[in-house]
This record gives C-alpha cells, structure tokens and sequence, in this order.
C-alpha cells in the first residue's frame, strides 16, 4: 500500500504534503518526518520502509476545570496522571523496534532503552500493527530535568495505545487491561466520573498532584477519541523556573501562558486575600530566583543551559550525543565516568542565547527599549 492510500487521502494532496517532510537517516536507514501538524496529519507523523507512523495529536487544555469538563465530555470519562517527561511512540517496524520522539525523530537511546525496559518483543509478536503511546520519566533522561522518587533512572509510563498507521486509540480499559496482560507499566488512573458534579472530585485530585510536586491530569473519554489537559500549581511554577533560568532563550508566549494557568486556577479555586499572596510569592520565586542564579553562575564564567544525565552502553550513549548535536544542540560534556559496564555522561544543553546576552550585560552592554 502506497503512503497516501495509508493515509487516506488523495496522491495529489499527499504530493502537496510530502514537500513538508524532512527527510531523517537513522542506522542507514532513511525516514521522513513530520516537523509540524499539517491538515489531518499530526506532527511527527513519520514516512519509514512504506510505513506510516502517525504523530500523537495535541491534546486541548482547559484553564477552568468546573466548567471546561463538562463543556468538552458528554458522557461519562477517565483521569489519568499527566507526566513530566517526553512523549515516545514506540512501534515495530520490519522486525525492529523503533522509538519516536514527539517531532517525529528516531532517537537511538529511547528506542535503547524502550527495548531494554520494556517487554515490546512479546507485546509486538501479539500486537504488530499497534503503537505505545508512552511518557519516559526520571532523572537520567536526555530530554527533561524531574525527578520521580518512584524512579530511580530512566522509566516508561504508557498512556496511550494506538494504530500505528491510523491512529485510532484503543478504548481506555481495554487499553490498560492489556498493558497489564503484557507487564506494561501504563500511568496512574485516579477513577471513572461524569461530567456534572465532578468539579469537586478533580479538584482534590489536582490539589493531591500539586501538594506532590506533580505535573497534572488527562481527562479522557471511555472510548480513549478525546483528551483534555489540565496542569498543577506546581508544573507551572517548575515551567517558569525552567524558562526563566535561561531568560533570553524562551520566548514570552511559554512564560504567558504558565502565568494565565496561575491566574485562572486562583480564581477558580475561590482564593481568599492571603492565599492568593501566597501564590504570588511562589510564583515571583520562582520567576526571579533562577533568572539570578543564572546571571551569577554566568558571571563566575559558568554557562547557561540545562543539565542532563544518561546512563547505557557506552556506543548508545555516544550514538545520543551524536543525535542531539545533529539537531543543532550545542552539548558540552561535563562528567564522564564508565560504572559496571556502562557509560555515565552528565552534559550541558548550552543555551546560546542567555550566556551570550547575559555575558554582555554583565559587561554594560546598553539596552535601548
């Protein structure tokens, strides 16, 4: 079968379409994907020995749970734990097991590590034609900086599981019935609600989240077709404090966005006087006091950017540092050490940006505004 019949549309709109693809090597192997949604194609969508790889569609979010709930379901819907991780799609293709980073990427430790810790040998020989929707989360992660204590390395929480060339999702209990059926670790589920009524429920849900310093919920249908985010108190400040720890590289529409999520959820949650100070404080410090440190560390000659560990065979690892500096990420190696046979490298995604403006403000660099 063609890519366009695959699809399901036409040869001259996928002819329109394929120009948007870029074209990818990954092991000899060449591949096409998707940088950014087009028409009815996800981003990430990937173009692999006549295969289809559909990307993980966006999922909408709602700033007001007790109204944009029953605003998006109509009948009854599962919540699920939003992670703080990246999203990985996991599929097999011509006897491989291959794993996909959100913009459509092939990334040899993810798809390392996908075949190391997950059982994908077994689940693919039973289910050839599917795709695992995963978050991979923990401390020695290529991509993201949380920690889980649950976590001790590098781990992958199924949250979805979907046709690999359609992408129509499996229904949420029959999806996790058969994450469990095959030993798939799948994310935590808090219960099944109705959309009337529920407001108070999912608000003790988000404040359990919050008080453990995690990311938040998805809301889904039973049928898995539809999806709504909603995010703590606590991911919003660890966004800001991300974003303003390197300043001049984030733009002001991710940092808007966190500070809009803030305001909604104080007024939702009906905030007295204090307690809303008490958020302003938190979310002041969190906007000023790594935006400083990063101004000091640069000042002491240090560089901006965000600190990574990973830990695997020491060609994977290598096989890594390759991949990220072939997306134009400028890595500089800062630990390297090899225990019980496998290579541990901490490194610096250097963020040019922020060390270069913020060396030469240091310097008196005059700002016109």
């Amino acid at each position: 079968m063609s890519y366009h019949e695959s699809l399901g549309v036409s040869r001259a709109d996928f002819e329109a379409l394929a120009e948007h693809f870029q074209d990818r090597v990954y092991e000899g192997r060449r591949y096409r994907a998707l940088p950014d949604a087009r028409g009815s194609l996800e981003r990430g969508t990937a173009l692999l020995d006549g295969v289809v790889i559909r990307g993980f569609p966006k999922v909408p979010r709602t700033f007001v749970l007790g109204e944009g709930v029953p605003r998006h379901f109509d009948g009854p819907f599962v919540v699920e734990e939003k992670l703080n991780g990246y999203n990985v799609r996991v599929v097999r293709v011509e006897g491989d097991v291959l794993a996909f980073t959100r913009g459509g990427l092939l990334c040899p430790f993810t798809t390392w590590a996908a075949r190391d810790r997950l059982p994908v040998e077994a689940y693919f020989d039973a289910h050839p034609e599917s795709m695992l929707c995963a978050e991979a989360i923990g401390p020695e992660n290529p991509y993201t900086t949380h920690d889980y204590p649950e976590v001790e390395s590098l781990a992958f929480r199924v949250f979805d599981v979907r046709d690999r060339t359609t992408g129509a999702p499996l229904p949420v209990a029959e999806r996790r019935e058969r994450c469990a059926a095959f030993d798939l670790p799948s994310v935590r589920q808090f219960g099944t609600y109705r959309p009337e009524g529920s407001a108070a429920e999912l608000r003790s849900i988000v404040d359990r989240l919050d008080a453990e310093g995690r990311e938040g919920v998805v809301t889904k249908s039973l049928d898995g077709s539809r999806l709504l985010k909603y995010t703590t108190s606590a991911a919003n400040r660890g966004d800001l404090a991300y974003a303003f720890s390197v300043p001049f590289d984030y733009g002001r529409d991710f940092v808007f966005r966190r500070l809009v999520r803030e305001a909604f959820q104080s007024v939702e949650w009906g905030e007295d006087a204090p307690t809303r100070a008490e958020r302003a404080r938190a979310v002041g410090e969190a906007i000023l006091e790594p935006m400083a440190e990063t101004f000091e560390a640069v000042a002491d000659g240090d560089l901006a950017g965000q600190r990574h560990t990973v830990r695997g065979p020491p060609a994977v690892v290598e096989a890594l540092l390759a991949h990220l500096r072939e997306q134009g990420i400028h890595v500089v190696v800062e630990a390297d050490a090899v225990e019980d046979g496998e290579r541990v490298v901490t490194y610096l995604k250097r963020m040019a940006a922020t060390t270069d403006r913020t060396r030469a403000y240091l310097d008196g660099a005059i700002v016109r505004e």
